[in-house]
């Protein structure tokens, strides 16, 4: 791959495929009737004996999801190709607009993506039995297409070793105080999802003028979301300005010096929703995998060993941790982020030159 995509270069694409009648359908005035795992289907995923998963969940915890899905149904592999969620949109739009189909199943942490995906015809209407019965209206596809995958908040923290409770940062605007300079680590919006939709939520509610300030204060810039609280606990940095929250969890419960900061301000709420591509090469596998990750197997495994929140209604969440009714969280808006993501990347680009 290039590399040289940009969304706008794949949106041009998408309605350049939609112009030739490959993705012409229209869209589903509502979503197709709930599919349970059946007998006939499991059989028909065998014979396919593969699936492949493009992903921007952490490696290590989508891979024992992929391992916990094998266990499930032996003779079906899972490939996980595992990046971040701009460089899926990217290759996504490049594969389709080459006509390589090597992808079944997509998530990505930008829920946007999916309204792109969406508006192009690349999704298959499928609907797993838990998501119609357990899955609450905002966090399923009113045509069928997706569903919430994984719901999780994107936070600050603290080493706790570096930073005492009373002196910690109780919310965004108190990262400029000139005491943190140089003990800042944060992710990058233009290579991930996830910082992507807390970077417009964030502008939106406190303001672009946070980040052009933000920016001054020698911050170390990284790329995934996943890798603040990595560096957070190395001690290499003192505080984390976002990064994903199950990522803070995951090294808390394993004894490592991090704790998390919900902000005054509200914290984002980031959707990363599942969809099967319309150009599956393995479509039933697809929907088998589809539906286990949308289960409340799945999902509760998600939340007791990967530290994800859930939509599923049968989940609960894991003892120790603040419930997210506790938490007071920002607003997701998937087409405002859709619209506004070139400009969101051009001006925060801006302030932090790296």
């Amino acid at each position: 791959m290039t590399g040289k995509f940009n969304r706008r270069d794949v949106l041009k694409a998408g309605t350049a495929l939609a112009a030739t009648g490959l993705f012409a359908e229209p869209l589903r005035a509502a979503a197709p009737p709930a599919e349970a795992v059946t007998p006939a289907l499991i059989e028909a995923a065998k014979k396919e004996g593969k699936v492949v998963h493009y992903t921007s969940v952490d490696l290590p915890l989508a891979e024992k999801v992929a391992k916990a899905f094998e266990a499930k149904y032996p003779g079906i592999a899972v490939r996980v190709e595992r990046t971040g969620a701009e460089r899926i949109f990217t290759r996504i739009g490049q594969e389709q607009q080459s006509r390589i189909y090597a992808c079944d199943v997509v998530q990505s942490s930008d829920a946007a993506h999916f309204v792109v995906w969406k508006r192009d015809g690349l999704l298959l209407p499928y609907v797993p039995e838990d998501v119609a019965q357990h899955y609450p209206a905002e966090h399923k596809d009113a045509d069928g297409l997706f569903a919430s995958y994984r719901v999780y908040l994107c936070i600050m923290a603290r080493n706790t070793d570096l930073v005492k409770p009373e002196d910690a940062p109780k919310g965004f605007r108190d990262l400029l105080d000139p005491k943190w300079a140089g003990k800042i680590v944060k992710a990058h919006p233009g290579y991930s999802g996830t910082i992507l939709t807390a970077t417009f939520q964030t502008a939106r509610d406190v303001g672009w003028d946070y980040y052009e300030k933000l920016a001054k204060q020698r911050i170390m810039q990284l790329q995934s979301a996943s890798d603040p609280p990595k560096k957070l606990a190395l001690g290499e940095r003192a505080i984390m300005a976002d990064g994903i929250e199950y990522g803070i969890f995951q090294l808390k419960e394993t004894g490592k010096p991090v704790d998390p900061i919900y902000a005054v301000e509200g914290s984002p709420m980031i959707i990363g929703p599942n969809g099967i591509l319309k150009s599956a090469p393995n479509p039933n596998a697809a929907k088998l995998l589809q539906n286990f990750m949308l289960s409340a197997e799945c999902q509760q495994f998600n939340v007791e060993f990967g530290g994800l929140r859930s939509a599923h209604k049968l989940v609960k969440d894991k003892p120790g941790r603040k419930p997210l009714s506790e938490i007071k969280v920002m607003k997701d808006d998937a087409a405002a982020v859709e619209r506004d993501s070139e400009q969101i990347k051009v001006r925060y680009t801006q302030y932090f030159k790296v």
